[in-house]
């Protein structure tokens, strides 16, 4: 459960630098570079995923059950899980969802971490699922206060969101039926 811990702290104490302190960014790259900021962010990212990976697989077998899923929580997950692929990709193919939306990926963060926290109780799944829910909740309520800033993307097209919904789906189906065992180890069949 330590490895797990940390790997969360690390992971999100580094995306976290742009809520608590917006400059910090920049200052970094005045020092470093913007090749020496980006290989930092994305080396510590990388540390604290690849703990957060092995500690959730260690914690998972050996977690106590903090509360029981309600019965009515998977059906609930499957629902919750359908926009989260779509809103994903539309992060990054500009069209009417990202604009209405405004920041798909969070959203979609925010869907993925209650729709399992809603079938899985154990305190691995709280800590792991429980600190993604925080973090794009705090992300969110960020942008009241900071500008966005620019994020590469393809250019706007009425396409993107036909090609955000029809791929986001066809990825949820291929997740429900078959890559969610080969990720995770767990048959959602």
């Amino acid at each position: 459960m330590v490895m797990l811990i940390l790997g969360c702290l690390i992971f999100f104490g580094v995306h976290s630098i742009h809520i608590a302190s917006p400059g910090t960014r920049g200052q970094m790259v005045a020092r470093w570079g913007e090749r020496g900021w980006m290989l930092a962010y994305s080396l510590a990212a990388a540390v604290g995923l690849i703990l957060i990976i092995m500690g959730y697989g260690a914690a998972r077998e050996t977690a106590s059950l903090l509360y029981v899923p309600p019965a009515w929580g998977r059906a609930a997950s499957g629902v919750l899980m359908l926009p989260v692929f779509p809103l994903l990709l539309a992060t990054y193919l500009p069209g009417r969802i990202q604009r209405g939306v405004r920041h798909p990926m969070l959203w979609g963060v925010v869907l993925w971490a209650v729709a399992h926290l809603l079938s899985n109780g154990s305190w691995a799944d709280v800590i792991l699922f429980g600190a993604f829910l925080l973090w794009a909740v705090a992300d969110l309520l960020s942008y009241l206060y900071r500008p966005a800033r620019e994020i590469h993307r393809l250019p706007a097209s009425p396409w993107n969101d036909i090609i955000s919904i029809v791929a986001g789906l066809l990825l949820y189906g291929l997740f429900v039926l078959f890559l969610h065992r080969w990720v995770t180890g767990i048959s959602l069949m």
